[in-house]
């Protein structure tokens, strides 16, 4: 076979040179490379140090953001005065699709009748649906159970055709603790009276309200009168679970406050309670808002304190409680004034009239994770307004969705169309 001919091979001396620069070509690209691995790192770090909302945005879009323009428009740092103005009442096109996939708690209240549109509208985003009608009260010796004047039937059929939320009307303790808890037989009609109205009414359970009318009462400061009231909620847990309405037991969701420091009262709401009623109790609407009040302005419902009272009711406890709650989400603001108290809760017609009138820069609070504004009225009284963006929703969506946890909304009348498109 003959070997082709061609250029004779480069002296052992040239090769060696050649080999010598191939060498410090490729340790020099490798030294470029990690050098270039060195910053991305420290870019991330910095971006994570500086920015922890800017990271969670990222993250959260990867992992569950519907991929939509209103999405990408509205949940961010930077939004303007102008884009809430405009987009306010536009929503996903699929009204029916869920992006959170958590059981969702939605009060309505009489007053407020945006809040039964909504829960028609959005019924399929809801799993639980809490019209606030009743008050459970003292009349005499005996107790009467008042509100059925506010019932809707035909919203509650419409509700029905339209989707599978529960309907549990709120029921608020208002009867005098001391004659509803001491006397065994007293405590039985009252379950009684209560799984008589869901019967007759047709509702799926309730939502209780109790602890903070007992804190009120000075009932919970006495260990024999607090362990009374913690029975009475068992047995009423265990009475209507063993009622079939609709075809599945009747519910019980227990409103709860937030305890305000880990030292905890004998009036607190606290983590061995919440144990001790989880077999009776169906859920925990947990209110965490209202952080803030007009001798004290500031957030509604700072993220890290959020993070701290869920971190607290479920320390050492089963993991499987934290799906038991209903973080609470407030879809209302506050406008309080800066100097010498005043102001309060806004609705979201309120808040869109101070943004038409004001045109104001909306900044992000980085501390508490919230957005609000600064504003003068005409005789230069400072105000700031704290009202929930799609941002700040979509973290306490966020802070849920990493306990598996539920959420709970006061009140659904109250916020912007555009916040449904987040549930």
């Amino acid at each position: 076979m003959t070997r082709k001919r061609g250029r004779p091979p480069p002296p052992e001396s040239d090769r060696r040179s050649s080999t010598v620069k191939a060498s410090s070509s490729s340790s020099s690209s490798s030294n470029k490379n990690k050098n270039n691995r060195r910053n991305i790192l420290l870019l991330l770090l910095i971006i994570f140090i500086v920015s922890p909302a800017a990271i969670s945005i990222y993250l959260y879009r990867i992992l569950y953001a519907p991929e939509t323009d209103l999405y990408q428009r509205l949940v961010k740092t930077d939004i303007s005065y102008q884009e809430i103005l405009s987009e306010n009442g536009k929503v996903s096109e699929n009204a029916s699709g869920r992006n959170f996939p958590n059981p969702v708690l939605a009060y309505v209240t009489p007053w407020n009748s945006k809040g039964y549109e909504m829960a028609k509208k959005f019924n399929s985003k809801l799993t639980h649906i809490s019209p606030v009608w009743y008050d459970l009260k003292s009349q005499g010796v005996e107790f009467v159970l008042e509100g059925r004047h506010n019932v809707d039937k035909g919203w509650m059929s419409d509700l029905r055709m339209k989707g599978h939320a529960l309907i549990l009307p709120r029921i608020v303790l208002e009867a005098i603790p001391m004659d509803l808890l001491k006397e065994k037989k007293k405590r039985a009609k009252v379950i009684q009276l209560i799984i008589a109205e869901c019967k007759e009414m047709n509702f799926d359970g309730i939502v209780l309200e109790s602890w903070s009318r007992w804190a009120a009462y000075g009932v919970l400061h006495d260990p024999h009168m607090r362990n009374l009231a913690l029975q009475f909620i068992k047995k009423l847990g265990q009475a209507m679970h063993s009622v079939v309405v609709n075809e599945q037991s009747l519910q019980l969701i227990y409103v709860i406050g937030p305890p305000r420091s880990d030292r905890l009262h004998e009036y607190d709401f606290g983590p061995q309670d919440l144990q001790s009623l989880s077999d009776a109790v169906d859920g925990y609407s947990l209110m965490t808002y209202d952080f803030s009040n007009p001798q004290n302005p500031g957030p509604n419902a700072p993220l890290k304190w959020v993070h701290f009272v869920m971190q607290l009711l479920l320390a050492d406890g089963p993991h499987n409680l934290s799906q038991k709650i209903f973080l609470g989400i407030n879809f209302y603001g506050n406008d309080f004034v800066l100097k010498g108290g005043g102001g309060g809760a806004i609705l979201g017609r309120d808040y869109l009239s101070l943004l038409e009138k004001h045109k104001p820069e909306l900044k992000w609070d980085k501390k508490s994770e919230e957005h609000f504004f600064l504003y003068s009225t005409d005789d230069n009284v400072e105000h700031v307004v704290f009202y929930p963006s799609p941002l700040s929703i979509e973290m306490r969506l966020g802070e849920a969705r990493s306990w598996g946890a539920g959420i709970s909304i006061w009140e659904i009348g109250q916020g912007l169309d555009y916040f449904f498109h987040l549930l």
